[in-house]
């Protein structure tokens, strides 16, 4: 049986690894300068993407540079909203003034995980998209509100799953605070991922496997050793007849 795959990375973070790993990934979603990037990172990662034909995303984040966007903020439900149609309007004003389309948008960091079990955060989500970027896809996470809210309101959604994460048994990503949060391992890696595409479940953390389906798999893009895990996967895909699209 024949597998083909998107592969995204979060981009425009700081680490200026973007023209290393674009020509291995399908898709990528750039920081929109409130948890990190700004307007000439947003252009430059932009133009990367259109040279190695890679799918554009928006990665609205809470306002919150300090913490990277990985602590929830208490903000009014009118002011979070004005700030991710901000976040995604400046990315998509780029892609547009450089002759891209915006593909998808994708939440990131505590306002993704909030997402999950949140409702009034994933409404939020879903509103500042379908006022900025109808058209565009919006990466949800399996089995989350986020999720079931998207389809309910037409909204046209990939599920996603994590290529560098562990998960819990409830499905929610173990905390970047345990020392087991992040795979780096790329054997290791390679296994997590292959056992989501091929055989829809996911080892977590307590040994247990549990369901789990998605359209595209994440590798964050901050990660050290991304680059080197990329090309490993790239070639480890090619052998298995796993197409990345």
């Amino acid at each position: 049986m024949s597998y083909s795959v998107d592969i995204n990375c979060d981009v425009g973070e700081g680490l200026g690894n973007e023209a290393a790993l674009m020509p291995f990934i399908s898709s990528c979603s750039i920081a929109c300068g409130a948890h990190a990037g700004d307007e000439s990172t947003i252009i430059e990662t932009i133009r990367l993407a259109i040279k190695n034909n890679v799918k554009i995303g928006a990665h609205p984040s809470f306002p919150d540079r300090k913490n990277f966007g990985r602590k929830v903020m208490d903000l009014g439900k009118k002011d979070l909203q004005q700030s991710l149609e901000d976040q995604i309007n400046l990315v998509n004003s780029y892609a547009k003034r450089l002759g891209a389309k915006l593909y998808h948008v994708k939440a990131h960091g505590a306002l993704y995980n909030q997402a999950v079990i949140d409702t009034k955060i994933a409404q939020i989500i879903l509103l500042a998209v379908k006022n900025t970027a109808h058209d565009a896809v919006l990466y949800v996470p399996y089995n989350s509100i986020l999720e079931k809210l998207a389809l309910k309101n037409n909204v046209k959604i990939k599920v996603e799953a994590f290529a560098d994460r562990n998960y819990n048994k409830n499905l929610t990503l173990v905390s970047r605070t345990n020392e087991n949060a992040i795979i780096t391992d790329r054997d290791l890696l390679l296994e997590h991922l292959l056992k989501m595409i091929i055989h829809k479940k996911v080892k977590t953390i307590s040994g247990v496997e549990v369901d789990i389906k998605a359209d595209t798999y994440c590798i964050h893009g901050d990660n050290p050793n991304t680059v080197e895990i990329l090309k490993y996967i790239s070639k480890k895909f090619l052998e298995k007849g796993i197409k990345i699209e």
